[in-house]
């Protein structure tokens, strides 16, 4: 059993559905029930062990830094990678390459807020699983990522943004993984997507046919912090 010490948070993006919102600030950095969405999943990390973050930012990444400083304050170790060229998430990994070293670490997208209690969940991974894929049932896969699994929660297929039309997996992808540092191999040898993109889900389907990848289904509360609308209707559960 490993235990997980690293965290590695894609904070680069804008989020330009949020519009306004985001005019000054990244969307990682809009408030959630008073504080950040960076510092929910920040302190959610820390609580559950996680000693050592590395964010990457992009654009603002000012904002961040100057939030969050070196982490001290809130118990943790935090630095910096700059993505530079926004070109998917799959080339993001690749920042991360040095801080991980080879340990194994989770990987986590600065827009998704769920239960703190599913970290203590995942930064425990068992020696025969190479990877974890977060999902939850219920979710319109076609805004997201689609995960295909057998009877056993093994992942067999990454489908994103598929054709509502083509889509027979109730799991969507929750925007949280766990990796083993082989990952790396797999995102090195990425090509451009259709959309123009490297894809982390291809990777992790290319690792998913030789390497036991599993989906893991997260507990209580979860949300992407997508649009306005969604970020209207969380911050209205928290006046209730």
């Amino acid at each position: 059993m490993a235990e997980i010490k690293k965290a590695v948070i894609l904070a680069a993006g804008r989020g330009t559905r949020m519009r306004e919102l985001t005019s000054s600030i990244p969307k990682p950095m809009i408030e959630v029930r008073g504080e950040p969405i960076l510092r929910h999943i920040v302190d959610g990390l820390s609580a559950a062990g996680v000693r050592e973050v590395l964010i990457v930012v992009g654009y603002r990444a000012d904002v961040v830094k100057d939030y969050f400083g070196d982490g001290r304050e809130l118990g943790v170790a935090i630095s910096y990678a700059a993505q530079v060229v926004q070109d998917g998430t799959g080339r993001v990994v690749e920042l991360a390459r040095e801080f991980v070293a080879k340990k194994p670490f989770i990987l986590h997208y600065g827009d998704i807020l769920v239960d703190p209690l599913n970290y203590q969940r995942l930064v425990d991974l068992p020696d025969e699983i190479e990877a974890i894929v977060t999902v939850k049932a219920g979710e319109d896969c076609s805004k997201g990522g689609a995960v295909f699994v057998d009877e056993q929660m093994k992942v067999t297929d990454v489908q994103e943004k598929a054709q509502r039309s083509k889509l027979t997996s109730r799991w969507y992808n929750a925007g949280i993984y766990v990796f083993r540092p082989a990952i790396f191999k797999y995102t090195a040898r990425l090509q451009s997507s259709a959309r123009g993109e490297y894809e982390l889900t291809d990777a992790i389907r290319e690792m998913a046919q030789s390497a036991n990848v599993v989906a893991f289904e997260l507990q209580g509360s979860w949300a992407d912090v997508r649009d306005p609308e969604v970020l209207a209707a969380l911050n209205a559960e928290s006046s209730d």
